[in-house]
């Protein structure tokens, strides 16, 4: 997929990512203006023991609302779900969000892989999945579930990244559609968005 006409027709993205991901997610999603309208479903690995601020964080520097996710919510475009720490967040066959304490993958909940996995059943090749930085393996088979439910496949250029472990490891097992820098995914989200329009 290198232009625009191969790009398939979306109705969610979903963004994971851990060690260097608050900067990366800033650069990415910061360019993005008022009346985006698909929804974007985000899990950050942060510490268990303390409340996240990174809701009003973001919403203080992008252009879309934020919020930190809800179990039983309704996804709606044009939003930016944050994940809440000690909880895996997950995807629903109605499209409504779901938290849940089951148990750690890859030492983490949330985990990216979790969101990633229900997302692709929920969505199917509706879906494009993006994953960043970072310094576990975590979203890597979640992403390989992605391409195989026909989603389109987004990873971070790993000389990019603050961290390459996590996009190393996603390209260890199998190739996704786009190995991009930050700039040249939120270009991407630009078009795909355009497209659903």
């Amino acid at each position: 997929m290198n232009n625009a006409a191969d790009l398939p027709r979306v109705e969610a993205i979903v963004i994971g990512a851990s060690a260097g991901g608050v900067e990366a997610l800033l650069n990415l999603l910061g360019p993005l203006r008022k009346g985006f309208v698909l929804p974007i479903i985000i899990v950050l690995h942060l510490p268990e023991e303390r409340r996240s601020q990174l809701a009003e964080v973001f919403a203080r520097r992008l252009a879309l609302p934020v919020h930190e996710a809800c179990d039983k919510q309704d996804i709606v475009g044009g939003t930016v779900y944050f994940a809440t720490p000690g909880y895996h967040l997950s995807v629903e066959q109605d499209r409504t969000l779901s938290l849940s304490l089951e148990d750690r993958v890859h030492h983490s909940r949330p985990a990216i892989d979790y969101l990633f996995q229900s997302a692709a059943d929920a969505y199917g090749p509706r879906l494009a999945a993006v994953l960043l930085t970072g310094a576990n393996h975590d979203g890597a088979r979640g992403l390989a579930v992605v391409k195989r439910h026909g989603g389109l496949t987004i990873v971070q250029d790993p000389e990019e990244a603050q961290v390459a472990t996590m996009p190393l490891a996603a390209l260890n097992i199998q190739q996704p559609d786009h190995v991009l820098p930050i700039h040249g995914i939120s270009r991407l989200l630009v078009e795909l968005e355009r497209i659903a329009c």
